[in-house]
């Protein structure tokens, strides 16, 4: 007889495993009802693998919702040879996923697996991909700034480690390349990179231009618009819990996600399909839960007995649909961000790259990370901006009268030499010291006769 308390392994031993399964009693696009499937939200199921009830086809996925009578499950692939009637079964819990140091350097899938053809990963710990959230008092205060390489940023919105910012901009403003100079030039110890909702000839082109040399420390994690939003979502939790496993290891990880839009979009589909209340433009509670839990796993952490001290500082990106910055996802976004980039189509029209608009970008913590001198010449540049704008028009038709204000005269003869600081090509790396020099340089310089 089995001591149940004093032996609970050889209970455990002498026990017989069931499989949970159900019946497939509805099929909608990528939603299946399944009736009889007792099962938690987020559990791994196959539908029509039993090769002995006559299967034709294996699909997978993944229980999104649950109903009185039966268990929501959203697909990992299309509906093709799912029928009613066939048995469903409980795989495994899917909110856990193998991750480890071999990544680095590797493109992966949503499920983990590799898709650039090279060998297999190896030495992977299993890790959550929805962990209890850090507690406040576990986080370390952000003091120290992390270099982007990118003059606009570093001198006009600085970032700390462990911080968090949007890129926010239109289509075709250059958000990709932004994150590909920032990843190939920043002093993290590690990227990882997530890539929701991209369209699958850009993955490679990334990869291999915008990313180049820096994939060798960098994780990159992929699923296309044409995945299910199951996969999509996915992705962004595997990409989240990559990094939060490198900061573990005491690294300072740079996350950038691209983008926060197309996984909103596909949360928007889950949550629809689970049954949920659609709010502002469609989209329903649950993708707005998921912006703040998804964002507020970035930050610094303290040294404890389980972990190194480490960071994950957050870049994500929004892309504004037709420029709306008050759309639902960019105005939720600017509300749970510590700051935030925007990228201007005025400027990018103009051959201003990065296009950069550093009069509506803000980094919350400028104050606390950059030192005195730094924020003089930030501020001095901000001012000569802010007036050329206002003048900007009357310069353009000729009708400003040049010596009726000292200071848009200086902003007149100085915009050159700010534009050259602020504009940066892919290939130019230099120093911070170097950069706040040049800065420095530009909103300093005599301007002799031009009195």
């Amino acid at each position: 007889m089995v001591d149940l308390f004093d032996a609970p392994s050889s209970l455990a031993q002498h026990c017989e495993t069931i499989a949970v399964s159900g019946i497939v009693s509805a099929v909608r696009g990528l939603t299946l009802e399944v009736s009889g499937l007792i099962a938690p939200v987020g559990t791994l199921v196959s539908i029509g693998c039993d090769r002995s009830e006559g299967a034709t086809a294996c699909v997978r996925g993944e229980v999104v919702g649950l109903q009185s009578a039966h268990a929501i499950v959203m697909l990992l692939s299309d509906a093709t040879g799912v029928r009613v009637g066939q048995r469903v079964r409980a795989e495994a819990a899917g909110m856990v996923q193998c991750v480890g140091i071999s990544m680095l350097g590797r493109v992966l899938n949503a499920m983990g697996d590799p898709i650039d053809d090279g060998s297999p990963l190896t030495d992977l710990v299993p890790v959550p991909l929805k962990p209890a959230p850090l507690h406040a008092m576990r986080r370390a205060r952000i003091s120290q700034p992390i270099r982007t390489g990118v003059r606009a940023i570093d001198l006009m919105a600085p970032m700390g480690r462990g911080q968090r910012l949007g890129i926010f901009a239109g289509p075709g403003v250059g958000k990709s390349s932004l994150l590909g100079q920032i990843a190939t030039q920043s002093d993290a110890d590690a990227n990882v990179i997530a890539l929701i909702g991209e369209r699958g000839r850009e993955v490679r082109e990334f990869v291999e231009d915008s990313l180049g040399d820096g994939l060798q420390r960098s994780v990159v994690v992929v699923a296309t618009g044409d995945e299910t939003p199951t996969l999509r979502v996915r992705a962004a939790l595997l990409a989240c819990s990559a990094a939060e496993y490198l900061r573990d290891c005491g690294m300072n990880v740079m996350l950038m996600m691209d983008s926060i839009t197309r996984l909103a979009h596909a949360q928007r589909q889950i949550g629809l399909a689970a049954g949920e209340p659609p709010t502002m433009r469609g989209y329903t509670p649950s993708v707005f839960s998921l912006m703040a839990s998804i964002m507020e796993r970035a930050g610094a952490v303290e040294k404890s007995e389980a972990t190194q001290s480490g960071s994950i500082t957050g870049l994500y990106t929004i892309l504004m649909e037709g420029d709306d910055t008050t759309e639902p996802v960019s105005d939720a976004a600017r509300g749970i961000l510590d700051g935030h980039i925007m990228l201007s189509r005025k400027l990018a029209q103009r051959a201003h790259y990065p296009a950069i608009d550093v009069l509506d970008s803000v980094s919350r913590l400028t104050n606390q990370i950059a030192e005195k001198s730094h924020v003089i010449v930030r501020n001095e540049i901000v001012k000569l901006i802010a007036k050329y704008r206002e003048i900007e028009e009357l310069v353009q038709i000729g009708a400003y009268a040049k010596g009726s204000d000292p200071i848009a005269d200086r902003a007149i003869a100085l915009m050159p030499s700010i534009d050259s600081v602020l504009m940066q090509s892919m290939e130019e790396r230099e120093s911070f010291e170097h950069m706040l020099g040049r800065a420095a340089q530009a909103v300093t310089s005599d301007l002799g006769g031009s009195e």
